[in-house]
């Protein structure tokens, strides 16, 4: 967060979705009692290392890995917080102090801390655990505005897919070796990730739409939402109908695979060194578009989603929730979460981070990607236009250095292929026909080493005569 505006909101004080806590060398007692109470409400924006006042005091530097390590396992402890959530922590330096602040979303469901209902008004956290007619109220609340924690009392486990639990528990042990999916059984997982639910005011429990729609089999999906489709368009020669496309109509898991193998498909990738480390800014970019269209979307509206890949952008559309309307600034915005339970089960599994990170990430690496800065327009269908070559570029141009970008590419992968088996810097250059030494080892062969593409057979001795190179990927 900007400087300009944690002044702006410390200026403001304490409200309905401000909160400060002091917790200079530990966490305050009621910390996870607003935190509730946000997530309950409508959100807010908390503060660590801030008195009720607005005066910063700052957190002891001593303490700070401490308090940020507790505040996320308390938050992943459903005995602290039921169903948990998963939060981050924002390390801030202001003033010549260090706080933490921590964006608190509104969730699509009831929370409770210590196993007590808070609800959030200007005079604070409120325990209405014992206040039937506000805790129905409240459950009326979420399940009205979020569509994903509609329940299907009469929908069977055996109407969902085996083979997706398998895949999620293996997913999420990717990103975290002790996940506790991989012990649990399928029915455990459901309602673990928020996506079996009961009605406290109706009584009656089941799987959500949330659920049907990431593990069901096909025909359940239909059942519960029969308008419920992806379209993926390539739209170059034939711009009156379309040259290629895949007509979705599955669950989020097998769709957001189908529409990355249709990016990959149709749009080239570029060779890019982020930190030493080789990325594919082809991924880093539409893998959160593909997310977004996913995750974001109102399920209760029958527009359909689509992907459209035309000569010179790719743009997106799907129905919308809208909290405003007009363009979105990156620098600005307040994410909010249009089917929490959707995002965080992506987020278990490794294909989405915090909330918000999505529409700088796509801003940032596109930049990169074609020189253009992406938009975003939220209104009743939220749209995105990523464009696919700078804005006021000759076309033409673009299109012989995407060629020429192509050809570099492929000579990349034919000299790794070739050095499956060890090579000296002299049998690659020899390999490439290259006879500038120089130009080899300081465009080619260092960038390759320091993204790990290459290894070196001698370690040690990077400048042994005997060196060879290998690529073992």
């Amino acid at each position: 967060m900007k400087i300009e505006k944690i002044m702006e909101i410390l200026n403001g004080g304490e409200s309905l979705t401000v909160e400060f806590k002091q917790s200079k060398n530990k966490l305050n007692k009621d910390v996870f009692e607003s935190v509730c109470a946000f997530l309950n409400r409508n959100g807010g924006h908390l503060f660590l290392g801030v008195e009720d006042n607005g005066s910063v005091v700052g957190i002891d530097k001593e303490a700070i890995d401490n308090i940020k390590k507790n505040f996320v396992t308390s938050m992943n402890n459903p005995l602290k917080i039921s169903p948990t959530f998963y939060l981050t922590v924002e390390d801030i330096e202001f003033d010549n102090k260090r706080i933490l602040y921590i964006f608190v979303p509104e969730s699509s469901q009831v929370h409770r801390c210590n196993g007590k209902i808070y609800d959030r008004n200007e005079d604070g956290d409120i325990d209405i655990t014992d206040n039937t007619n506000l805790v129905s109220g409240l459950y009326m609340r979420k399940q009205g505005t979020y569509t994903e924690n509609r329940i299907y009392p009469f929908a069977n486990m055996s109407e969902l897919r085996g083979d997706l639990f398998t895949k999620v528990r293996k997913l999420a042990t990717n990103q975290r070796s002790n996940h506790p999916w991989q012990v649990m059984d399928d029915m455990e997982l459901l309602k673990s990730a928020g996506l079996y639910l009961k009605d406290l005011q109706s009584g009656k429990e089941g799987i959500t739409l949330a659920g049907i729609l990431l593990l069901g089999k096909d025909e359940l999906i239909f059942s519960a939402l029969p308008h419920f489709k992806t379209d993926a368009i390539l739209r170059r020669e034939n711009t009156d109908r379309y040259d290629d496309r895949d007509d979705i109509r599955t669950n989020l898991i097998d769709s957001y695979e189908r529409l990355m193998q249709f990016i990959a498909k149709h749009l080239n990738d570029k060779f890019y060194l982020e930190k030493d480390q080789r990325i594919s800014l082809r991924d880093k970019i539409f893998r959160e578009v593909v997310s977004n269209i996913l995750i974001h979307r109102e399920f209760s509206n029958p527009y359909p989603a689509k992907l459209v890949i035309e000569g010179d952008r790719v743009f997106t559309e799907n129905s919308n929730k809208p909290h405003g309307n007009g363009i979105i600034d990156p620098n600005s915005f307040s994410p909010y979460p249009k089917n929490p339970t959707v995002a965080k089960f992506f987020k278990e599994i490794g294909w989405v981070e915090e909330l918000g990170s999505g529409v700088r990430n796509i801003y940032k690496y596109n930049k990169i990607y074609s020189g253009a800065e992406p938009t975003f327009i939220e209104g009743d269908v939220f749209k995105t236009v990523i464009p696919l070559i700078p804005q006021g570029t000759n076309q033409a141009t673009d299109q012989v250095t995407d060629q020429v970008t192509d050809q570099a590419d492929r000579e990349i992968k034919r000299l790794l292929e070739f050095c499956k088996v060890p090579r000296s810097r002299g049998e690659m250059q020899k390999f490439m026909n290259l006879n500038n030494r120089g130009y080899f080892r300081t465009k080619i062969l260092n960038p390759l080493v320091k993204g790990g593409l290459l290894k070196l057979t001698i370690p040690n001795k990077p400048t042994s005569p005997k060196q060879k190179y290998y690529c073992d990927k």
